[in-house]
Parts: C-alpha cells; structure tokens; sequence
C-alpha cells in the first residue's frame, strides 16, 4: 500500500492552493474530491473580488487553480468520498466509501459547505422539480417562468442577477424590514436596479407545494402572522452553508455548527491534521480567504512532516 506524505481532502479553492504549495515542497501528495474539482466555485457565474481579474467565471478560475496543482509530478488526483480517519503508528489511514485505504503522514481536510436545508414541508418532496440550491445548474430550467428567492446574503443577491437573465420574474423573501439586505452594498446597489426583482418583507417561507413541480408557495407575514399562498414557478433557497464535517466531527473539536476548530497555523486539535477553507470556523468565507488557508495549512504540514517545528 502506497503511503503518502499528504493527503488532501476536498479540491476546491483551499484544497488545490494546498496541493499548490504541496507541489513546491516536494511532498508526495495525494488529493481526493468527492463531487467535482473546484467545488462550489464553479457554481459561481461571476467572481469581481478575486484579485488580478477584474470579472471572471468560478469554472474559469478555479480551472487556473487545477492546472497549476497538476502541473507538479509529486500531485496524485483522484474521485473518492472519505469516510473515515484513524490515527496509527506512523500517521492516519484514510478509508473511502468504496473501502480503499490510503496512508499519509498528515492531512490536511479541505472539504467545504452545502447548502443549508430549512426544512420546511415540500422542501426534500420538490428538490429538483422546482426546488433548487444552485442558479449555475438549474437556471435554464427556469427560462420565461415567475420564481421566488429566499435569502438577501450576497450569494443570494448575485444568484438573483444571474437567474435575471433566465427569468421573467423574480420575488425575494426576505426575513428583515423593508429596505434591509445581509449583502454587501455594491450587490445591494446592484439589485436595487433590476426591473425583474421585486421583495416580500419582513416574512419567511412556509411550505412549497405542486403537482409534477412546484406551482405555489406559503409566505409567512411576520408583522400580523397571516400566511398567504402564492403561485410560483420555483424556489431558490439561499439559507446559510452546513460544513461537510460529519465524517471527522468525532475526531477533532468542531464548534456547535459543525465547523472545524483551528489556530492561526491551520492546526486542529489533532497533530497532524490541519484543515482549510469554508470547512473552518472563521469570520469570512471567500475564494480568496480559501486560498490563503491552503497556503498556509501546507506550509505548516510540510513542517510536522519533516518534523521541522513551528
């Protein structure tokens, strides 16, 4: 059995950075995606914050990132979901759903978010027949039709600008007063602007019902609790991001979302597992915050695998 020197978990921003940087060091690294490379970037139709690039694609920039990690011989890619992670003699041994097992010295868990369910009755019956999470891969579904957008985050805001392209209308509910976003002004100022866009205030979804897809929706007015059935061709819902940590959450401290604890070096409460990206607990989550948590988690790998200190 091969043993490696790193193994990554995840491919997206953080997890590729790493192998990045994995690469310079010489360290024989194994990376392992479970979906597709570049994660949850490549469902963003236009990045304008990621520095060098005053507007480009997520596909597009995170296949920048891949090309680089590809570029170096000592990086290994391949699909697999991580199950588990002991602790033995002379490091960890990985195993996958599929019950391959892979050694290496240290690890470094780079497995993102999800979007966050809200639970509300229709929600799991609808998924994919008019209930969707994601605008990059259902939006041509929703050509010419009248939907609804639940959330005002800046990922809702964007997604609200892209689905605009595809949509004849666009209802966002949303939980605050009249007038209040979560987004960042630039986004707000945006959507403010689009004829297709309007807003239910100060209200919150109630349930999601159909026939073969969804036709109407239950709107909760928070001012005088009356609930009003709408139509509607669909929902997006934009409701926060769950971290994909349940396969390590009894092996390192994770806080009471499930987000893996970590210090300024990436280092868990576990020697030689160091996490990185959206899988943190941090304040901000961005491509760019991703990155820089790649970068800094092989750097301090490299040192616990070369037992070169801190």
């Amino acid at each position: 059995m091969k043993k490696y020197d790193l193994i990554i978990i995840g491919a997206g921003a953080a997890g590729l950075s790493a192998a990045i940087y994995a690469g310079r060091s010489l360290l024989n690294t194994l990376v392992i995606e479970k979906f597709s490379f570049g994660g949850r970037v490549n469902d963003t139709p236009k990045i304008i914050n990621y520095p060098g690039f005053k507007e480009i694609a997520g596909r597009d920039l995170i296949n920048e990132f891949r090309k680089q990690a590809e570029n170096f011989t000592t990086n290994e890619f391949i699909y697999g979901t991580v199950s588990k992670i002991e602790k033995v003699d002379d490091g960890f041994k990985l195993t996958t759903a599929r019950r391959k097992e892979f050694y290496s010295k240290a690890i470094i868990i780079a497995t993102g978010t999800y979007a966050k369910m809200i639970n509300v009755p229709g929600e799991t019956e609808f998924a994919g027949r008019g209930v969707s999470y994601c605008s990059t891969c259902d939006a041509d579904y929703f050509k010419d039709k009248d939907i609804h957008i639940l959330g005002s985050g800046d990922l809702a805001l964007e997604e609200a600008d892209y689905l605009s392209n595809f949509a004849n209308s666009i209802n966002m509910i949303i939980i605050h007063d009249e007038g209040n976003f979560d987004g960042n002004e630039l986004e707000v100022e945006r959507i403010k602007k689009n004829p297709k866009v309007s807003y239910t205030w100060h209200s919150k979804l109630q349930g999601i019902y159909g026939g073969e897809r969804v036709n109407s929706l239950d709107i909760l007015d928070l001012s005088d609790n009356t609930k009003t059935r709408v139509t509607s061709d669909g929902i997006f819902i934009f409701a926060g991001m769950s971290p994909n940590s349940d396969f390590v959450k009894d092996l390192v401290e994770v806080d009471s979302f499930g987000f893996i604890k970590t210090d300024d070096c990436m280092r868990t409460s576990v020697e030689g597992i160091f996490a990185a990206g959206d899988i943190r607990e941090k304040p901000l989550r961005q491509i760019v915050t991703a990155a820089n948590d790649g970068a800094v988690a092989t750097v301090y790998a490299e040192k616990f695998i070369r037992n070169r200190g801190v």
